[in-house]
């Protein structure tokens, strides 16, 4: 009996051992996805903003109300809310906006994949559509947070240091 103690004590440790490293290995995750989905925000938003026209013929041929308040409103969203991704700041607030405007994508130039249902028989057809690993990086972040490398991070850690009154 003492025996069978001694390897799930052993296990335990290792076990432990590999949450230890995943735990620290998180931060890190967190801040090469911020980074990178960032900068894809943000290109995303400033091929639109220097192709307004464009940007804003598609949102006609979509029958998107407003297109041209839309296509400046998206167009700005995309890149100042990736440029904050990528500092790390207000992380979880603007990641809002950029789900909004995913889910919008997906519900108007992406919706053939809503027809008939197919997206629950059929789940991997949303990973073909290029709105979907952009709304999952904005949800990533929105549920884990920014992580301990970011302004975020640094302006919580500043403010705790700060005496109370």
């Amino acid at each position: 009996m003492i025996y069978v103690n001694k390897k799930l004590n052993v296990c335990a440790h290792i076990y432990n051992f590999f949450i230890k490293i995943g735990s620290n290995l998180q931060s890190l995750f967190l801040l090469y996805w911020r980074l990178t989905w960032g900068f894809q925000f943000f290109l995303a938003g400033i091929g639109k903003v220097f192709n307004m026209d464009k940007a804003i013929q598609y949102f006609v041929t979509l029958n998107i109300p407003s297109p041209v308040f839309s296509a400046y409103l998206v167009s700005y969203v995309e890149m100042i809310c990736g440029l904050l991704l990528i500092i790390g700041f207000a992380s979880r607030l603007i990641t809002l906006p950029l789900i909004i405007v995913m889910m919008t994508a997906m519900g108007t130039a992406h919706s053939h994949v809503f027809g008939g249902c197919q997206f629950l028989l059929e789940p991997h057809t949303f990973l073909r559509e290029a709105p979907y690993p952009y709304l999952m990086s904005a949800l990533i972040i929105f549920i884990f947070g920014p992580g301990r490398l970011s302004l975020d991070a640094w302006i919580k850690r500043w403010v705790e240091k700060q005496p109370r009154y």
